[in-house]
């Protein structure tokens, strides 16, 4: 179902006059700070995350109000600070979007998605950026962080030509790893181990895949898999920590059978 846009204006007012009310009447409301809310949204954004790789647009509609409700917070908090309001924020990122899209607002022609984010970041660095990788925030996890940088690289020209060029430089990195290894220099394993690791999220990148959704795919296969082991293992009497290896992996066996 699809509201028309009175209806949806009229929503976003709703969510707006019951944040004044809480920030107004509810202690919890009233206690909290940009600092206290900040983890909270964290989770909620994580919460999202979950939502889209299950594909419960329902779930995902929550999860979006619970983040619209943090957006409106701050924006209250921001204007109670005399600093900016919600106006601000909304007439701040339309403005963004227009100066970012010349060739939808301009006379700027653009052929196809590559050169659009390759204008992006020529305007960012017009806007008084020193470095491409300025955008990329400190606190990412870490493999979603190497995939932004290696985006943002690629949108100023520095990245391989081939595909099979980045999967020479897993292979390599991949030797390194091993020699690294059999010099027994922890240091020296942690940092090729590391290489390893971003040749591959970047070949995942020329595989037009995210490896963030592809590994927590696998962790959900691998979650489902062990736990179902469990079961079988429950259900017959025994305990894992009891059992061979070879005797577990005959579960896991069987429990591969059941994806």
């Amino acid at each position: 179902m699809s509201s028309n846009r009175s209806e949806q204006l009229q929503a976003f007012g709703r969510l707006l006059d019951i944040m004044d009310e809480l920030r107004e009447k509810c202690p919890w409301d009233r206690k909290q700070t940009m600092e206290s809310l900040r983890h909270l949204t964290i989770e909620e954004v994580y919460e999202l995350g979950d939502a889209i790789l299950d594909n419960d647009l329902s779930e995902v509609r929550k999860e979006l109000g619970d983040i619209m409700l943090h957006m409106v917070f701050y924006s209250r908090l921001g204007q109670e600070q005399g600093a900016f309001d919600v106006a601000d924020v909304l007439n701040g990122i339309c403005e963004k979007l227009i100066q970012r899209h010349p060739h939808i607002y301009g006379d700027v022609q653009v052929h196809d998605e590559e050169e659009v984010k390759q204008n992006w970041e020529k305007l960012k660095m017009k806007e008084g950026r020193e470095s491409v990788l300025e955008g990329v925030p400190r606190s990412l996890p870490a493999m979603v962080k190497a995939t932004r940088i290696q985006d943002k690289a690629k949108g100023v020209g520095f990245d391989w030509e081939e595909k099979e060029q980045v999967w020479e430089k897993v292979q390599e990195e991949l030797a390194e790893l091993r020699e690294a290894e059999s010099s027994g220099v922890e240091q020296h394993v942690e940092e090729e181990l590391g290489d390893v690791l971003f040749s591959v999220i970047n070949y995942a990148r020329f595989l037009k895949m995210d490896p963030e959704s592809a590994l927590e795919r696998t962790n959900k296969k691998f979650i489902g898999r062990f736990t179902h082991m469990e079961r079988q293992i429950k259900e017959q009497g025994l305990l894992m920590q009891e059992m061979s290896l070879s005797e577990l992996e005959a579960f896991w066996r069987s429990a591969k059978t059941q994806d």
